[in-house]
Order: C-alpha cells, then sequence, then structure tokens
C-alpha cells in the first residue's frame, strides 16, 4: 500500500489488502454488493463513499452555519477540544464508527462556523467565496484523479509527501520564532504571505489526490462497506485544511485591496 501524508490513511489496517480475497472470492459466486443484509458485510463501493462524505459534510455545514446564526461562539473551544480528541480516537484506534465520525464533522463545523464568523465580520462575502472555492478544488482534483490526467505514482506520492512535511515544519517554525518577535513574513498578509498560501492550498490539493487513490484502493482491496465512513473522515480532515487556507488566502487579498 502507497503511503499519504493524511494520518487518516497512513493508520489503516495493515492487512486490510487481505479482503481482497473475500472480494473475489465473493464475485466468483456472483456476489452482488447492493444486496439486501448487513452493509458491515459486504464490500465498500464508491457510492458508499459518495454518500457518506456528503453526509459528513453536510453535518459540518449545518453546525458551522448554526454557529454564525446564532453567533455561538463561545463553543469553539469546547468543540476544538472534542475535534481533536474524536478524531485521535478515530485515528489510533483506526475505527470506522459513524457516530465519531459525524461528531468530528460536527465539532468542526462549529469550530469553522466560528473562524468563518470572525472572518466574515472583516471581510463581508469571504465566507462564500472561501466555500465555494474548497469545493471548486475538491471537483477539480476528483476530475484530474478519475479522468487520469495526474497519476498518483510512488514518485508523486513522495513528492506530495516531502512537500507537506516541509510546509508544516516552515509554519511550525513561523509560530515559533514569532513566539520571540521575529516575523518570517509568510503569515504576514503580504506578497510573500500570499504566495506561501498559494503553494499551501496547491499541496493540500494534490493531498486530495493521495486520499482518493487510498479510498480508491479501499475499494478495490473489498474491504467492509463500514469503512466507508473512515474514507469519508479522512477526506474530511484534508477538505478542512484546504479550506482554512483558502480562507486566510482571501483574506489577504481583501487587505492587500
Amino acid at each position: 500500500m502507497r503511503t499519504t501524508s493524511n494520518p487518516a490513511f497512513r493508520n489503516l489496517p495493515r492487512n486490510f489488502g487481505n479482503y481482497a480475497g473475500f472480494e473475489q472470492q465473493q464475485a466468483g459466486a456472483g456476489y452482488d454488493p447492493y444486496q439486501q443484509g448487513s452493509v458491515a458485510a459486504r464490500p465498500m463501493t464508491i457510492d458508499d463513499v459518495v454518500v457518506k462524505t456528503a453526509i459528513t459534510l453536510v453535518v459540518a455545514l449545518a453546525t458551522g452555519a448554526l454557529t454564525v446564526a446564532f453567533q455561538a461562539w463561545a463553543l469553539a473551544l469546547p468543540a476544538l477540544i472534542v475535534g481533536l480528541v474524536v478524531s485521535l480516537i478515530i485515528i489510533f484506534k483506526r475505527t470506522p464508527n459513524a457516530a465519531l465520525v459525524l461528531t468530528y464533522s460536527a465539532a468542526e463545523g462549529i469550530v469553522l462556523g466560528a473562524i468563518t464568523g470572525l472572518f466574515e465580520n472583516l471581510y463581508h462575502g469571504i465566507a462564500f467565496q472561501a466555500i465555494a472555492g474548497t469545493f471548486g478544488v475538491f471537483a477539480a482534483m476528483l476530475i484530474v484523479y478519475k479522468t487520469g490526467a495526474v497519476r498518483v505514482t510512488p514518485r508523486l506520492t513522495k513528492w506530495i509527501i516531502g512537500a507537506t512535511v516541509g510546509a508544516l515544519i516552515v509554519m511550525l517554525a513561523n509560530l515559533v520564532v514569532g513566539m520571540f518577535g521575529v516575523d518570517l513574513g509568510v503569515r504576514s498578509g503580504g506578497p510573500l504571505a500570499i504566495v506561501f498560501s498559494l503553494v499551501v492550498i496547491g499541496i493540500a490539493a494534490f493531498n486530495l489526490l493521495l486520499d482518493f487513490d487510498q479510498a480508491d484502493r479501499m475499494i478495490r482491496a473489498g474491504m467492509p462497506a463500514k469503512w466507508a465512513w473512515y474514507a469519508a473522515f479522512g477526506l474530511m480532515t484534508t477538505l478542512v485544511w484546504l479550506y482554512l487556507e483558502i480562507l486566510r488566502l482571501l483574506s489577504y487579498l481583501q487587505r492587500s485591496n
């Protein structure tokens, strides 16, 4: 299995490829993946991933919208803690638990709603632009992946992981030196910050390719349908990162106008 920079997909069961034998056995016996019965007992399909991902996004959008509508900014910090704890449980226990994934989505929606509300008060219209931009990038990368315009090869995977680690190191270094009054300029809103933000958005977008590839491999391996929730969780984590970076970039651009 190829590696990925997404911590969710990197913690998949080591022997998940063994499910392929189950899939082939069932296929040889005329198995219908859409047959009636327990969802967990059949292999996951692309429809499972699409539906579960859509549900997680709707939950996040709903809780985010409610946070803005009721100006429930005080919920942001508790939601951040809940989201972090739940995500760690999902990742390290490697569990495709639907309740945990939806709890994570709801918590992230509250946090993103609070952050978005703050930015919207400063820059009117930025929320819609950020949401549209995120879904636009998601759709574009999905098309790129499905058409094979960019193939996820081991070499590309290593490049994306290296770029992701490099970007995180720069952001961490900027945070550390900022405590001592030093500004590297990558988050100050100036030209360098705009360029850096564009680079990070590009890296996040390419991480979506790795996520799509991992979900595709899970499907081809014949993992049980319940694991579609785990795939949706992995995609959600990348989309949260992408959205926040697009929101940051838009704030830079509006500030410079």
